[in-house]
């Protein structure tokens, strides 16, 4: 079976009609440029080494040497073979808060904008587990039901935003409960053959404002769910920037005083949470060292085999393709575009070239 891999790739075709136009407007203007400024009819003479069937073989080499760049830029594949893939891990929900605190810019660009490119980090980290994405502030929505597919979980991570769901604040009660619905709707049925080992994994500044949260959070440990908890933010703080349709900066957002809002992480409210739930407190840091604690926290819990799939390999035969056309560019390098033999005019005669 024959197939190309990256159909896209045919798309940079358009450049050969590029190549062939730009050399015949080029070679027009130099020829009237030229005779221009020594005349039409000293301009044969001096344009007589010129050999127009070696500027044509060039041309289609230039022309070759592209078509055979972008058909190994396409992947051609032949050839297939089938695997069985076996999926293992752990049933895992990224809680991500959404509120207006997490706007705040005390960590560049935002503390949303880190925690979305840490965990989508985490996603490649984590292959084999079975992912959900959960958004909440003062309410909770499911965005992704558990899944395997990482490009679903990583589209789903970037479009967070404080629009993610209705509700502002911090609720992480409704966090969590929303997640426990999750993994009864979409998770591995389990019974006293399997055990699914099942983590949540809340990224928030802390701030939470609503009680409740530590009580659902030791329900669910004594159920069998972890929950980790990573902080995002400075204790330092800063202020929640409020911007115009465009993206633009307007000013920041006030309290009902008229004095500017100052939001802090709250490291102590998500420590709290994670001994509750049996898991373990992560501080963000810059160099997202994190990230590589709470991998090797997660893959020391018990894993459990997903369900197996055959995978379809294909030979990648692109080599031959990239090695014709960087000869042929070499070719078209080094080859000149002189006559091998002309007459050259001196004085009054035409004499043949020795």
């Amino acid at each position: 079976m024959f197939r190309f891999e990256n159909l896209s790739a045919f798309n940079y075709l358009w450049v050969i009609p590029l190549i062939l136009v730009l050399g015949y407007i080029f070679d027009r203007r130099s020829r009237k440029r030229l005779e221009t400024a020594i005349g039409s009819r000293l301009y044969p003479f001096l344009s007589s080494s010129v050999s127009k069937r070696k500027r044509g073989l060039k041309t289609f080499l230039q022309v070759a040497t592209v078509f055979f760049f972008v058909l190994a830029l396409a992947r051609p594949q032949m050839g297939q073979s089938k695997q069985e893939v076996k999926s293992e891990g752990v049933e895992l929900i990224f809680a991500v808060d959404v509120s207006d605190s997490m706007m705040a810019e005390d960590v560049k660009p935002s503390r949303l904008a880190q925690a979305k490119a840490e965990l989508s980090r985490l996603v490649d980290m984590m292959p084999g587990n079975k992912i959900g994405i959960l958004a909440f502030a003062g309410s909770a929505a499911l965005l992704s039901p558990i899944t395997n597919d990482p490009g679903a979980i990583k589209m789903y991570l970037d479009s967070l935003d404080t629009n993610s769901v209705s509700t502002q604040g911090t609720n992480f009660q409704a966090a969590l409960d929303t997640a426990k619905e999750a993994f009864e709707r979409g998770g591995v049925s389990t019974d006293d053959t399997l055990k699914v080992t099942r983590v949540i994994l809340i990224a928030s500044d802390g701030e939470d404002h609503e009680p409740g949260a530590l009580e659902a959070a030791k329900k669910l440990a004594s159920e069998g769910v972890r929950i980790f908890t990573v902080a995002y933010g400075t204790e330092k703080g800063g202020a929640i920037p409020e911007r115009d349709g465009m993206g633009f900066l307007k000013g920041y957002k006030k309290d009902r005083g008229g004095e500017t809002v100052i939001t802090t992480v709250k490291g102590d409210a998500l420590r709290a949470l994670a001994e509750a739930g049996k898991g373990s407190f992560y501080f963000a840091t810059f160099g997202g060292e994190q990230t590589k604690h709470l991998v090797e926290d997660v893959n020391k819990l018990e894993k459990t085999q997903f369900d197996t799939t055959m995978a379809v390999a294909y030979e990648e035969r692109f080599q031959f393709f990239l090695l014709l056309g960087i000869i042929l560019a070499l070719i078209e390098l080094v080859m000149g575009e002189r006559r091998s033999s002309f007459k050259f005019w001196k004085g009054r005669y035409e004499v043949p070239n020795a």
